[in-house]
Parts: C-alpha cells; sequence; structure tokens
C-alpha cells in the first residue's frame, strides 16, 4: 500500500499533531504528514511541526470574517496544491461547512475529548464532572456536518478521580489523545485505502 499524503489542521499548541508526526516518521506508518495547517498565525504547533521538518502553514481565518466558505476555499486550495489525499484535525477549532465536509467525506477525522456520543462541544471535562460520571475519555471519529457525530473509529476510557477537577482530567485524557489518535489514524487511513476505487 503507498501511503497517503496527509494533513494536519491545527488551532493550538500541536500536541496531537505532534504525536501523530511522531507515527508518521515510522516505518510503515499509512499515513505519510506532508503538510500542517492552522488557522491562526500564533499557533504554537506551527513551530513545532517546522521544527520536525514538516511544512506548516497558516490560513488564517479573521480576514475571511463571517464567510466560512471563502476561507475554506483558500484552504482547499492549499491542500490541492498540495495534492493531500486525507485529513487529521487535531484541535482544530473552527466549525466546517457542510461543502467542505462533503468535499472530504470519508477522508477526514477529528479527535474529540469525550466518549462520544457524550458531551459534543465544548467544556467536555467540566461537563463529565458535573454529570457525575464514573468515566471519561477521547474518540477519534469520521467528520460529518453535524458537530462531533461521526461514526466513531476508536475510543479510549480513564476512569474520573473522587479529587478530579476540569484540569486533572483533561490531563489524563490527553495522555490517552496521545495514544489513541495515531493508531486510529492509520486504521482510518487504512480503511479509505481499501474502499478506494
Amino acid at each position: 500500500m503507498s501511503r497517503v499524503l496527509t494533513a494536519v489542521l491545527i488551532s493550538g499548541g500541536g500536541s496531537n499533531m505532534d504525536a501523530l508526526l511522531r507515527a508518521s516518521a515510522e516505518p510503515g506508518y499509512p499515513a505519510d504528514i506532508r503538510l500542517v495547517v492552522s488557522n491562526r498565525p500564533d499557533a504554537g504547533g506551527v513551530a513545532k511541526a517546522r521544527s520536525r521538518g514538516v511544512e506548516a502553514i497558516v490560513v488564517d481565518h479573521r480576514p475571511f470574517g463571517a464567510d466560512r466558505a471563502a476561507f475554506e476555499a483558500a484552504l482547499q486550495d492549499v491542500l490541492a496544491a498540495r495534492s493531500i489525499g486525507f485529513i487529521a484535525l487535531a484541535g482544530f477549532m473552527r466549525i466546517l461547512t457542510p461543502g467542505f465536509v462533503s468535499l472530504w467525506r470519508g477522508r477526514m477525522i477529528n479527535i474529540h475529548p469525550s466518549l462520544l456520543p457524550r458531551f459534543k462541544g465544548l467544556d467536555t471535562h467540566a461537563r463529565a464532572l458535573a454529570a457525575g460520571d464514573a468515566e471519561h475519555g477521547c474518540t477519534v471519529h469520521w467528520v460529518t456536518p453535524e458537530l462531533d457525530d461521526g461514526a466513531v473509529i476508536a475510543q479510549a476510557r480513564v476512569p474520573v478521580m473522587p479529587d478530579d477537577d476540569a484540569h486533572t482530567l483533561a490531563a489524563r485524557v490527553l495522555v490517552e489523545e496521545h495514544r489513541l489518535y495515531p493508531k486510529a489514524l492509520a486504521d482510518a487511513v487504512r480503511i479509505m485505502d481499501r474502499s478506494a476505487p
């Protein structure tokens, strides 16, 4: 199987991106991460990617205002120019339009810090604590037009401790995210490769 040219989209520090880049450097890993794109110029993950020798580009969403489709058209131009075949969202804090999602259907995944379908959206750790959940975790899923609603690829669980706050719980979940996402990306790329015409 040839390796699939993959882009990671970020908005922040890029810790999950870094875990994916480490995996991509391993022999036999099916995703060849050639590009990191951030919608924020100040995202720490941009420098991290460049330090690993990976091209990192900023497509700042702010000049586009409320025109999400125009921002995504600029993003798509960057992806198409590099023949990207798969996208991994890793802390990319933009809600994508149905048009962009449709264009990448079956070729775009996301990691979310909850055990979906519980706690879609933001503030998942605080919400899990407020609900009195005994366990929490993270989910890698296919991206669909509905927020955090695509089919689950993989999940990892952590117990909620009696003395947890949102920060301690988030830190334990993040460890699992870094373990889970590289394996789930590999699985997703292999699924896509098998379903290709």
